[in-house]
């Protein structure tokens, strides 16, 4: 006796069931189109903090010697900075080293002096006291101030207006378009920052780096030299958004 097929045929999806779990295609259709632009915007604004790097050098016959004199130097260098108070919002101790120097001749490990070294960055928001300060720092024993390089905060509020400036420009840019086919925009399907859909590598964005760079070599005469006139450079900053609109049927006829 055969037994009963135990298999059923599969019941239909209930009216609806696969408009509802369907999702909206990823491109336009004739009945809702789709416009992608591009919004940039780029501003010129004057820079909010300068950052000078001074490298301070001793030299000894022997070690002691070198480290007592680059101690001592460092600390009028430190205290330099700090009489500046508030002009000066970060101060920060970078590279040190103490290394010997042999001799090029005979025979053996003799050493002939000790070269120390300490780097010391300072960041300032009050560009008339920059000047006076760099000249004031070239003006010690083997001391060497480079820079400035100038530059806006993370959070400064010109990043923000840029962003905006190219959202205003996508929007108006994807209007011109749906206007020209006599339709007009109907609601946004995405914006995406630049590299927000590719992934790019990260790293210093092209240009970036030292903005300007001076160079003081320690003075020899004992009276204070003249300030340096610095000018500020003016700092780019640029953004880009993507953007995706749908909009009505355009009219093709006219």
């Amino acid at each position: 006796m055969s037994a009963e097929p135990t298999d059923t045929p599969g019941t239909a999806p209930a009216p609806g069931a696969a408009a509802a779990g369907a999702t909206a295609p990823p491109y336009g259709t004739p009945e809702i189109p789709r416009v992608a632009v591009r919004g940039e915007a780029r501003l010129e604004v004057d820079p909010e903090i300068a950052r000078i790097v001074v490298t301070i050098g001793a030299r000894g016959t022997d070690r002691r010697t070198a480290l007592e004199d680059l101690t001592r130097r460092n600390g009028e260098a430190l205290t330099l900075i700090k009489s500046y108070g508030p002009a000066v919002e970060k101060l920060e101790t970078g590279t040190f080293s103490i290394s010997p120097e042999l001799t090029k001749r005979g025979r053996g490990e003799r050493v002939r002096a000790y070269h120390g070294r300490v780097q010391i960055t300072a960041e300032l928001t009050d560009f008339t006291a920059l000047g006076e300060l760099a000249t004031r720092l070239a003006d010690l024993d083997l001391t060497q101030v480079n820079g400035p390089w100038w530059a806006l905060r993370p959070d400064s509020p010109a990043h923000g207006d840029a962003r905006r400036k190219a959202v205003r420009e996508a929007v108006q840019r994807a209007r011109e378009y749906a206007e020209a086919l006599g339709a007009r925009l109907s609601a946004l399907v995405e914006l995406a920052d630049q590299g927000a859909e590719t992934p790019v590598a990260y790293g210093m964005p092209p240009g970036a780096g030292a903005l300007r760079s001076r160079a003081f070599g320690s003075a020899e005469s004992a009276d204070t030299a003249p300030a340096l006139d610095l000018e500020p450079q003016r700092q780019t900053v640029y953004a880009q958004v993507n953007a995706r609109f749908t909009m009505t049927p355009p009219d093709l006829t006219a």
